[in-house]
């Protein structure tokens, strides 16, 4: 497959700067992948599309404040992205600098804290801050909220509340899973009121989600890495859904990519525990548990767009975000959404 095959043009004015008023706000386009149709809807019409039994699945990780600037001993600036923390001490981060900073020496982020590049695995920096507190403590202090490239602005207190969702709970993720971003405490309360189960999973979503596919063949990209937790009340929500015929949502692709993770690993089976994941799904992918996805509109040439084409067809994505374009739906992560009915 080509990269060219997931390219579209999109108006820069489409592309959402700010959240809406309210979390519901949002327009909602279902598309039912089976029949090739698709419908205009509001997300407050969310519930009218599911019933009693079936379960929603969403991602409880928590956004953290991963971007520090800062200078090097040689005094030139850099910028450094916070990809994943290791441990109480240790992060894995990209750092964007004139020169590359050399193993072992020391940087100065945030104006106030130290910290000393001890290694690199590909194009990331294993760094070290020496410090009583731990980095997550750090990062809330002195870091900044990572809002996605596409924002062309400085990250405000709106964003600080909004760029989370209302059930953020598991601190580790660099970008919001922003399906999630969507729901209030009211359409929560609609959910249970009509007998729909809730679960949770817990994936830490990494900057490499904004990465573009550079190779002309889509198979020859090197999919990023991520950690997710799958709780055994989650399993077994699931399996009991389908068991009596309901259905599974997936509040984001990163739900999505949590749960058949875990199945593409255990031979079609949900475990529950920890895991790491590259799965980088391309249309042809056998998808074992999710039925359908509720997720947001996505950039040209990503590794979602190509979610999204395995998951409904690429002839109905084709056809759904050419529809959205034109009928002005916003895109990316402040966003409208999409309901997708899984193709079989």
């Amino acid at each position: 497959m080509k990269i060219q095959d997931f390219d579209f043009f999109l108006p820069n004015d489409l592309i959402a700067q700010f959240p809406p008023q309210h979390r519901v706000d949002s327009r909602l386009l279902y598309l039912d992948s089976p029949s090739n149709k698709f419908q205009d809807a509001l997300f407050v019409d969310l519930t009218t599309y599911l019933s009693a039994g079936d379960v929603i699945v969403f991602n409880n990780t928590r956004v953290i404040k991963a971007r520090l600037w800062g200078s090097k001993q040689t005094g030139g600036k850099i910028e450094v992205m916070v990809e994943r923390v290791l441990d109480s001490h240790h992060v894995l981060a990209m750092i964007r600098a004139s020169h590359a900073p050399k193993i072992g020496s020391s940087l100065l982020l945030g104006n106030k804290i130290n910290a000393v590049v001890k290694g690199h695995e590909q194009n990331l920096y294993i760094l070290h801050f020496a410090h009583e507190l731990p980095v997550i403590e750090l990062l809330e202090q002195y870091g900044n909220l990572p809002l996605p490239p596409y924002i062309e602005r400085q990250a405000t207190q709106l964003d600080e509340e909004r760029y989370q969702t209302i059930f953020a709970k598991e601190v580790g993720a660099v970008a919001a899973p922003t399906a999630g971003l969507h729901f209030d405490e009211t359409m929560l309360a609609k959910l249970h009121e009509l007998g729909v189960i809730i679960a949770y999973v817990t994936l830490h979503v990494g900057a490499g989600t904004f990465q573009p596919v550079r190779t002309d063949n889509i198979l020859n990209h090197q999919m990023h890495t991520e950690i997710y937790h799958i709780p055994a009340e989650t399993i077994d929500a699931i399996q009991q859904a389908k068991q009596i015929g309901n259905r599974v949502l997936a509040v984001g692709s990163t739900s999505l990519r949590a749960l058949e993770a875990c199945a593409n690993a255990n031979n079609g089976e949900l475990k529950s525990g920890h895991g790491e994941t590259n799965l980088f799904i391309t249309p042809g992918f056998n998808f074992r548990i999710v039925d359908r996805l509720l997720t947001n509109f996505h950039l040209p040439r990503s590794t979602l767009i190509m979610m999204v084409s395995a998951f409904a067809g690429m002839e109905n994505i084709r056809c759904a975000y050419q529809h959205a374009i034109s009928q002005r739906y916003h895109f990316f992560s402040y966003g409208d959404a999409m309901l997708i009915e899984r193709k079989v």
